[in-house]
């Protein structure tokens, strides 16, 4: 059944799982609001090639459960952490986007690199955008919340008015459909409020600069030049910079969504860091 339960608290999960039993495991963690769909070009002709990939959707988000609690960065690491103990992966390389980088950092640091081989963060919020005692340079925290504000208000204005910024469309080569952006748009809004506010919360908190740091694993950085969620001097240069075994990929005029407007760049970069290249 596409479903597991949280070694946590019970909360049911739903996964995907495409492509052979036996190929090499790619196990993708979704941005906030999205679930796995947000994959799709990168999963299917993975999945193609003879790849597995995994993915599954965060509590409060597409098909797993509405719940209250459990927005907590060790316990979102620990349904992480669940899926591939449900599973019994191995080998596996890692791929979270936007606050997904930082549940793959915090799994880590709470649960060890049995499991994993390598680790690649997409416009990743790991080490985290805002001000803090490890990044004094960051970003005011006030300006997140008062972005949380807004999402409070008016859940579809705030996902609709900030989808050009999202996807960077008025930077060169990055065309997608109105069609598409609209369907992505209705996506987001089949996140719960509770988990949209709760992890906005996180991200106004968010520093794990130091857990970063002890990963010792091979490290993919990919992020683009026009990230407006995720700006690249506050999380992508200093996510390569922090982790010892790093290499940053920089995709000029990409913006948060990357995955759709640079997909065939990503799902490249993606296979030949997962064949350990």
């Amino acid at each position: 059944m596409p479903y597991f339960t949280s070694p946590v608290d019970g909360a049911r999960l739903h996964l995907v799982d495409y492509g052979p039993a036996d190929g090499p495991v790619i196990v993708f963690v979704n941005s906030l609001y999205f679930g796995t769909e947000m994959w799709e070009y990168q999963m299917l002709p993975l999945a193609n090639e003879g790849h597995r990939c995994v993915g599954f959707d965060r509590r409060g988000h597409g098909r797993s459960d509405d719940v209250w609690d459990g927005f907590d960065l060790d316990t979102l690491a620990d349904d992480l952490q669940g899926l591939l103990d449900h599973l019994d992966l191995r080998d596996v390389t890692l791929v979270g986007h936007s606050v997904g980088t930082a549940e793959i950092v915090r799994c880590l640091t709470r649960h060890g690199s049995e499991r994993v081989a390598r680790v690649a963060l997409v416009a990743g919020m790991a080490p985290g955008p805002a001000r803090s005692a490890n990044h004094p340079g960051g970003v005011d925290p006030e300006l997140v919340l008062a972005g949380i504000e807004a999402f409070r208000r008016d859940r579809p204005a705030f996902f609709a008015d900030g989808a050009r910024a999202f996807f960077a469309l008025d930077r060169p080569g990055n065309e997608l459909s109105e069609a598409y952006v609209e369907t992505m748009v209705r996506r987001c809004l089949g996140a719960t409020a509770r988990a949209g506010v709760a992890i906005g919360e996180l991200i106004a908190a968010l520093d794990v600069a130091p857990e970063l740091a002890a990963v010792d694993l091979p490290v993919l950085v990919v992020h683009g030049t026009h990230d407006a969620s995720g700006p690249i001097e506050l999380t992508g240069r200093r996510a390569a910079a922090l982790a010892p075994n790093a290499t940053l990929e920089v995709y000029e005029d990409a913006g948060h969504g990357l995955f759709a407007t640079h997909a065939d760049r990503l799902t490249a970069d993606l296979r030949k860091f997962a064949a350990g290249e």
